[in-house]
């Protein structure tokens, strides 16, 4: 649909309409910019934050009942 075609219907409506119209208009371009202010976080914003011990790779002690 066009602005063109948007707007000849818009100007058709009865001016309470009108007023609705526009208060929806408002909501809608509101609920916009809320979407628009989360931010993705920036790569390598975790840096040093996380550890992993050097014998990450090693098999547990618990599972050595399982283990041939």
């Amino acid at each position: 649909m066009t602005e063109l075609q948007l707007y000849t219907k818009i100007i058709e409506l009865p001016e309470d309409i009108k007023k609705k119209v526009s208060d929806f208009i408002d909501f809608l371009l509101s609920r916009e910019k809320k979407k628009k202010k989360a931010k993705r976080p920036v790569f390598g914003c975790a840096a040093g934050q996380i550890r992993m011990s050097d014998d990450f790779d090693a098999p547990l002690g618990d599972f050595n009942d399982y283990m041939p």
